[in-house]
């Protein structure tokens, strides 16, 4: 019976999550590590490592662990290991023990002896290297060599003037082998993008020849969390013939395009291909982005209706259109919809893959006028998206009207008709748990009486993720009156419901730090014997710590005489103690005077720092100070970081943020926090 209700449940399902790139629908194979399904792609029969070879590599895996302490050790240590490699890197590379001593290795040799690796895992014709590359264990280890070359430069510039020719032939060994790999790549492009495991090689080799990396890749465990995030690209020096071997390979790319559309995998490679060519390569990647633009909607669909409307509702394709809108500039998303998008929004919105390009498409059109026409036909149906589950179009929606500034009162009289709490008008003192439950009002309330009585008291419930991510961007709004007036009609109750909910914290924070000062206080007035609860709650002590920190003098203080009231409680709790700590509250309980006097410089003195660490600030004391010559800027940057009572370091950040500082002329840090320090103790340890 169990089983049959797990099937149904699954076949319920199917269709509404997007497969991830590099998951080809074999659930089994990735699970298992590509055991079965690696035969079949060209793993094959092969030779393995001996028992005592498997041994002496697991010795030296757990020898680089250990670290060395001397770099003549460590230059001693890698090149006894290469030489037992060498002659064998191909089986090595190909073992699960030694690729992963290989991996470890790898960053602790010199690029010579990197592209003497490489050199041994290929031969001429370039097979041996294009198996080590589809090798579920090889192409571990060809990504971490490849990865090696972003310490070209480093080797570049230690290179003296009169250095030998074979000295610089050996810096560029490694040059070479990248091209020789890129070679490879580009006559096999199809097997390789197509290959789960070959197109992370070609994926790490277009961030190479662009002159940028992201973290190394991990295989995660089954079971292990995954955390969605974007991984941050550093970029660093390459030479010339990369800009030529990227060209190359992107158009390589670019022949089989096909494959973009059909292939999950391989759409993975092209959106990594957009991604490192919009970051360094801009004019390419223009082109590029036109020229798959272009394909996407040559193709062949039934009459009246635009190909890319199929490709939006494909799981492989989907993910590609969703970087083509991100990386697109004003006249290229203009085409998009104007061409093949006006009048199918809801119908995509309401779609459980395209729904996902739609977002992307409200995002990046907030800042251009076609955001308006856009809104207007995704409002029509928003009570449909609501019903279809699909919020992440109506929370970007929402912040997108918050970064544009445009019609936010239209998305808000919209959103209580959804609710059911726009009449009579007094249900909108109702709007926020409504929201934030993603409820109407009569499923919230369980009400079914007529417009107009006064619906019985709910306590605080069911509040959900994207209904916390919609009242964020809501408090965004240059009118969140509503949302306010709804926040003071909670209880005391309520309100350390929502400060200790994973998902309402961040509600209450945000609607707490951006009102006035005295609509903060309408707020804390209603928090009051709600503080030491607050504060013994691992989620609630954050949002206690932001109310502080955005809170004005008078209102620190009703705070803290609250808190003292609970000194044994707060003392001794895991969360509370810190709170105890930041607040000072031992010196509001022994000096008041003197606590009083702290936090008025302090309030003061984050107003100030915010105001001056803005980017038109930081832009106006940045001419100012680098219109002195250099040996007058400490001087004259001292005074101005000490009087404005900021950190040199605070100013450091600013400045490399919003301003690029010639190398000759240093920010003096110790200068400035000797004539600092005296500010600074007058003001209380910093807290």
């Amino acid at each position: 019976m169990f089983a049959k209700t797990g099937e149904r449940k699954r076949a319920k399902g199917e269709g509404k999550k997007r497969g991830h790139p590099g998951d080809d629908g074999q659930g089994e194979r990735k699970k298992r590590g590509g055991e079965e399904g690696g035969q079949s792609q060209g793993d094959g029969s092969r030779k393995r490592l001996d028992a005592l070879s498997v041994g002496y590599f697991r010795r030296v895996g757990e020898r680089l662990g250990e670290g060395f302490d001397e770099n003549e050790e460590r230059e001693m240590f890698v090149a006894n290991v290469l030489t037992e490699v060498k002659g064998k890197a191909v089986v090595v590379a190909m073992d699960p023990t030694g690729s992963i001593t290989l991996q470890r290795l790898l960053p602790l040799c010199s690029p010579e002896q990197v592209a003497g690796v490489l050199a041994e895992l290929g031969d001429q014709a370039g097979s041996e290297l294009k198996a080590v590359s589809c090798d579920k264990c090889g192409g571990h280890v060809v990504e971490s060599a490849v990865r090696q070359m972003s310490r070209w430069s480093e080797s570049s510039q230690k290179e003296s003037p009169g250095a030998t020719g074979d000295e610089k032939d050996s810096c560029d060994a490694l040059e070479a082998q990248v091209l020789s790999l890129s070679q490879v790549v580009r006559d096999n492009m199809a097997e390789f993008i197509k290959h789960v495991h070959g197109s992370h090689v070609v994926r790490t080799l277009l961030h190479v020849l662009a002159g940028c990396l992201g973290p190394p890749r991990i295989e995660s465990r089954p079971g292990a969390k995954e955390h969605n995030l974007v991984p941050q690209l550093i970029d660093f020096e390459i030479p010339t013939s990369f800009w030529y071997g990227l060209k190359s390979l992107t158009e390589a790319l670019m022949d089989n395009v096909n494959l973009s559309v059909v292939d999950s995998v391989a759409s993975a490679a092209f959106q990594t291909m957009l991604t490192v060519c919009h970051r360094n390569r801009p004019k390419l990647c223009k082109q590029l982005l036109r020229r798959t633009t272009e394909y996407l909607t040559s193709r062949s669909a039934a009459p009246g209706v635009s190909p890319l409307l199929v490709f939006l509702k494909d799981p492989a394709s989907s993910r590609l259109v969703e970087t083509i809108i991100q990386l697109s500039g004003k006249s290229l998303l203009r085409h998009l919809y104007k061409n093949h998008l006006k009048g199918q929004m809801v119908d995509l919105a309401l779609h459980s893959i395209a729904n996902f390009p739609i977002q992307r498409l409200t995002a990046a059109s907030a800042k251009h006028k076609m955001f308006l026409t856009l809104f207007d036909e995704l409002i029509q149906g928003i009570e449909s998206i609501l019903a279809a589950g699909h919020m992440g179009v109506i929370v970007q929606l929402a912040e997108s009207c918050a970064e544009s500034g445009e019609k936010q009162t239209d998305l808000m009289q919209c959103l209580l008709r959804a609710f059911h709490c726009a009449e009579p008008g007094m249900r909108h003192v109702s709007c926020l748990p409504l929201f934030m439950s993603l409820l109407t009002y009569e499923v919230y309330y369980h009400s079914d009486t007529a417009e107009g009585d006064t619906p019985t008291e709910v306590p605080l419930s069911s509040i959900c993720y994207h209904g916390s991510r919609l009242v964020q961007a809501l408090a965004k709004f240059k009118e969140r009156s509503l949302l306010l007036s709804s926040l003071r009609t909670l209880t005391p109750a309520d309100l350390l419901t929502l400060a200790s909910d994973p998902s309402g914290s961040h509600v209450l924070q945000a609607l707490t730090i951006t009102s006035s000062d005295k609509g903060r206080g309408k707020i804390l007035k209603r928090l009051e014997g709600q503080y030491a609860a607050m504060a013994c709650s691992r989620l609630g002590s954050r949002v206690l710590e932001a109310i502080w920190n955005s809170a004005s003098v008078s209102h620190r203080q009703g705070i803290a005489q609250e808190l003292v009231l609970s000194e044994s409680q707060l003392r001794s709790h895991q969360f509370a103690r810190h709170v105890w700590a930041k607040f000072a509250l031992s010196h509001f309980t022994h000096r008041r005077g003197h606590w009083q006097e702290i936090q008025a410089g302090r309030t003061k003195g984050s107003v100030l720092r915010s105001w001056l660490i803005s980017p038109p600030s930081i832009h106006l004391y940045c001419h100012w100070l680098l219109s002195f010559h250099s040996s007058n800027f400490p001087t004259r940057c001292t005074e101005v970081v000490a009087g404005a009572g900021l950190l040199a370091e605070d100013l450091a950040a600013a400045v490399a943020a919003h301003l690029p500082v010639p190398a000759s002329i240093p920010i003096p840090v110790s200068t400035v926090r000797a004539r600092y320090q005296p500010r600074q103790e007058a003001l209380g340890p910093a807290g």
